[in-house]
């Protein structure tokens, strides 16, 4: 079985508490036995998978399958196409050499429910969504690859795994894949 889920801001991507005021998926009402296939940050958004079948973990996760995934990201200020360059050709982060990934301003703009709570708004600093596809998934690397180039991230919702589209799936609600949904998930 893998599930869906549109993960809300302050949910965490297990099952138990932490001891902070965020969710845990506990309060999801998910059918017993499944986990999540990897993780969203807490104050990170979207698609998030959960299964009861060990094979999807090593299917989505292993580095040698380069699983692409695609986040959107609100940042602070409008990249230039240089900065955008930066991204894609990969970043020095901690250390680490971010693999190439596919960067761009999403035009045109989407419009995305409000946040609960909002993110914070200044008047003087203008903002914009930009979409990054990614094969790795570090912690937090998105956001350090935007702030990298000078561009805080001030939003982050991942759309899609594989082929699979988050769509119009509501924060907080989740469904059960069909066969051929799953066959879109594992899609390269």
């Amino acid at each position: 079985m893998l599930i869906a889920l549109h993960k809300p801001f302050g949910v965490l991507s297990q099952f138990t508490s932490d001891g902070s005021p965020n969710r845990p998926l506990a309060e999801f009402g998910f059918p017993k036995n499944v986990y999540a296939i990897g993780r969203l940050d807490a104050d990170s958004e979207g698609l998030l998978l959960l299964s009861d079948e060990a094979q999807w973990n090593e299917k989505l996760l292993h580095p040698r399958h380069a699983h692409e995934r695609e986040y959107w990201a609100q940042v602070e200020k409008i990249p230039t196409v240089e900065s955008l360059g930066k991204l894609s050709r990969g970043l020095v982060i901690q250390g680490h050499a971010t693999l190439p990934c596919r960067a761009w301003l999403l035009e045109p703009q989407p419009e995305i429910a409000p946040r609960v709570p909002p993110i914070r708004f200044r008047k003087s600093v203008p903002d914009c969504w930009i979409g990054l596809e990614l094969v790795e998934g570090k912690n937090r690397q998105v956001r350090r690859m935007t702030a990298a180039i000078g561009h805080p991230t001030l939003r982050l919702l991942r759309v899609r795994i594989g082929n699979f589209l988050l769509g119009n799936l509501p924060a907080g609600q989740w469904k059960k894949l069909t066969p051929e949904e799953c066959v879109l998930v594992s899609a390269k």
